[in-house]
């Protein structure tokens, strides 16, 4: 197996801070352009204060690189696998000066997100268009793996066994299901698609959310009832995003005759900050107030399955670049397919 005619792999996340004094600069990056005051910012960092000033998103980001390292191996492929962020070193100009400095040519992009929207897809193409201007250097993204049904089968595996905690606590008690992902403006999900509205961003999680249910229950043996939920909305308090809130649901199925309730952080690939504090945190103290008893699922970043998947996908795209399969990629920056257009409010 071979991932030619690519010589590495980057890794392209969002980044984070790795200590107390990288917050606010870090802030500072990720709302680039909004006019947001330090003083601002410095309130909504603290989020960060409450993990020691550090995202757990790099050490995640490394673990699960090493997994693909990993997987690529056991095919035969040695390659480079490298990071790059978006708003914390090594961003990707740094990283492309390395690649280039390493003899690289031609890479293979993969973003540290499943889903189609512009911040989770088309925002990459442009950050890494942008930090290959100028340069020897071509980078050929990944396109985004929400339907692949091992994603779902990941995603079942961490379901069933948090259904399999909450047991233990409410015993054969009406439990639900609150599948969770990060919130986007209105305008950003109606763009996130060239036309079709199921597959829109919601559409996505929507089947994702189905399929991962179906699969959780039939393992079960129980049909688990579930809705999709949304956090980490930001942005001006007149742009509307996508509802309801997950803090917002809880209360809900409290009056509904539910004894517990699992989180499913099926929008997210690992336990970074919006997982972390907003599920682990903010929506573990609602349920705890609410007296309702809360699990949260795992990511699938640790999941052998997730990894083998994630490998599959690069060596697929080699393979179109090769010639060797049809090109039926949904990434195509010059066209827009991805996303198209930058909405307002669009702050991820």
């Amino acid at each position: 197996m071979s991932i030619a005619p690519y010589t590495a792999v980057l890794f392209a996340s969002y980044g984070g801070p790795d200590k107390p004094a990288d917050v606010l600069p870090f802030m500072r990056n990720a709302t680039a352009g909004k006019n947001i005051p330090d003083e601002r910012l410095v309130q909504v960092s603290g989020h960060y204060e409450l993990f020691g000033g550090r995202s757990p998103i790099n050490e995640l980001n490394a673990a699960l690189m090493d997994a693909v390292r990993a997987e690529l191996a056991s095919r035969g492929v040695e390659v480079p696998v490298v990071i790059g962020n978006r708003n914390w070193h090594p961003l990707f100009a740094e990283t492309v000066d390395g690649l280039v400095s390493d003899g690289h040519e031609r890479v293979l992009g993969l973003a540290t997100s499943a889903y189609q929207s512009y911040s989770s897809c088309r925002q990459y193409c442009e950050d890494l268009v942008r930090a290959t201007d100028g340069r020897p250097l071509r980078v050929d993204k990944v396109d985004p793996f929400w339907d692949a049904p091992e994603f779902a089968e990941a995603n079942a595996r961490a379901l069933v066994a948090a259904v399999g905690t909450l047991r233990e606590t409410v015993g054969d008690a009406p439990i639900r299901v609150l599948f969770v992902t990060h919130s986007i403006p209105i305008a950003m999900n109606e763009a996130s698609s060239t036309g079709e509205p199921a597959a829109r961003y919601d559409a996505q999680h929507l089947q994702v959310a189905e399929a991962v249910a179906a699969l959780a229950s039939r393992e079960l043996g129980e049909e688990l009832g579930w809705d999709l939920t949304y956090c980490s909305r930001s942005g001006a308090p007149h742009v509307p995003w996508l509802e309801p809130d997950v803090n917002e649901r809880l209360a809900g199925v409290q009056g509904e005759g539910v004894a517990g309730v699992v989180a499913a952080p099926i929008g997210f690939i690992s336990d970074h900050m919006e997982v972390a504090y907003d599920l682990d945190t903010e929506a573990s103290a609602t349920a705890a107030d609410l007296g309702l008893p809360y699990v949260r699922a795992a990511t699938v970043g640790p999941d052998s399955g997730f990894a083998s998947l994630l490998v599959d996908r690069l060596l697929e795209r080699a393979a179109v670049a090769r010639g060797e399969r049809p090109d039926d990629t949904i990434c195509r920056f010059s066209t827009g397919a991805c996303c198209l257009s930058r909405p307002e409010g669009a702050t991820r």
